[in-house]
């Protein structure tokens, strides 16, 4: 597989897969936000931020996005097997079944996604039995041109803003507040992209005991507007 050799394509690209439009259903999962809602962990816009930017700081960001980056380097090298190893951990140390769920879910309707529009050959990621979304995410990005660090920044950038766009509906936010934790999210991420481009095997974690407590709550929870 090789990237398409359309110049001037990555940024659009980018903004694509990045995009809420992304049929992959992305906008049925608060990750857990919706059990901390009811409990009134989160409960205004100044506790909304502190949440999307801990786990972006602790667990995303300590976790996914390097994996995320391992993932991309294995689809420039045509490493299947570096692919296979890092998307099977992935999906092994999700914190719940609910967790584990969205991540296959979403990276096998991103998967048809790249299917349907035949825009770039997929038979590598045909290899990968089932796929998880970072997995989905790093093969559609290093194939429609998208460098490395853009890529990662736009996943990150999808998944905060995909988390305030949930918390505008549980807490419930207005306009206003949702483009204020963007703001303070945006000033994050280069910082993010970078540690976890550099970030050694050895240091890899995702121990965020309160968003596993959210989602393991969340599967039982009397009414739900999300998935997960």
């Amino acid at each position: 597989m090789s990237p398409l050799p359309i110049a001037g394509t990555a940024l659009p690209q980018l903004l694509r897969l990045a995009s809420p439009m992304l049929p992959v259903g992305a906008y049925a999962y608060s990750q857990g936000m919706e059990w901390a809602v009811e409990q009134g962990t989160i409960k205004d816009e100044a506790s909304a931020l502190a949440w999307i930017a801990d786990l972006l700081h602790f667990n995303v960001g300590t976790l996914e996005a390097p994996l995320w980056r391992r993932l991309y380097r294995a689809w420039q090298e045509r490493d299947v097997d570096s692919a296979r190893h890092w998307n099977e951990r992935f999906i092994a140390i999700r914190e719940t079944a609910e967790f584990r769920a969205e991540t296959l879910q979403m990276g096998g309707a991103l998967k048809a996604v790249l299917d349907s529009t035949h825009e770039i050959d997929t038979s590598l990621l045909d290899k990968i039995e089932a796929p998880a979304f970072p997995t989905a995410f790093s093969f559609a990005a290093y194939g429609l041109g998208v460098p490395l660090r853009e890529g990662l920044t736009g996943y990150l950038w999808a998944w905060g803003e995909n988390q305030v766009s949930a918390a505008m509906k549980l807490v419930p936010l207005g306009q206003s507040s949702g483009q204020r934790i963007l703001v303070k999210l945006i000033a994050l991420l280069p910082e993010i992209a970078d540690s976890a481009i550099g970030m050694p095997d050895e240091v890899l974690s995702n121990f965020s005991p309160a968003l596993a407590i959210a989602s393991s709550r969340h599967e039982t929870q009397y009414t739900r507007l999300f998935r997960s």
